[in-house]
């Protein structure tokens, strides 16, 4: 909804659009703002051109991107549970939060939000070097403008806040299925 208003502003009277870097991989999840993005009209050239995430990190590669292994990012707001309204402030201090572990070396990771507190989730080979770093790892994420850090033992799991949706057949439902 934040972009819906610039994008109709446009440049120089034009409209503009909204473009997601949406794949074919990303279809087969529930992802409610995918939905959401459709209904309002942005755009998938990925998905129209038939790019999967290898198709994507191939041509990258080609290209000479230095991007092109860089770790899966999925949307911010994938890291507020459902229920919980997304604000542009929730998701500065997802961002932030993320920002300050990646800047401490760690490469794959969420922090999921649930109000005052984060969720780090880290591979679980990682874990122990967190535990090591707690302090520096507290500071990052308290600078972030959480009051609670925890550390989910089960470790980096993409899609698990999707662990919380009722019922399989809502998760069918929601995949067009």
């Amino acid at each position: 909804e934040a972009l819906g208003p610039i994008a109709a502003q446009g440049n120089r009277g034009r409209q503009l659009s909204v473009v997601l870097g949406v794949n074919l991989d990303d279809l087969g999840d529930h992802r409610p703002g995918q939905r959401a993005a459709t209904e309002r009209g942005a755009l998938f050239p990925l998905v129209d051109a038939g790019f999967t995430k290898a198709d994507v990190r191939a041509w990258s590669r080609f290209l000479g991107l230095r991007t092109w292994d860089k770790p899966a990012a999925a949307c911010l707001a994938s890291r507020v549970p459902y229920g919980i309204p997304v604000t542009l402030g929730t998701l500065r201090s997802v961002a932030d939060a993320e920002s300050g572990l990646r800047s401490l070396g760690f490469r794959q990771l969420r922090v999921r939000h649930y109000g005052d507190t984060a969720r780090i989730e880290v591979p679980p080979e990682d874990l122990a070097a967190v535990v090591a770093r707690r302090e520096e790892i507290s500071g990052a994420v308290h600078r972030a403008g959480y009051r609670y850090v925890t550390l989910d033992l089960d470790g980096f799991r993409s899609g698990n806040l999707n662990d919380a949706l009722p019922d399989q057949d809502l998760v069918a439902t929601a995949r067009g299925q």
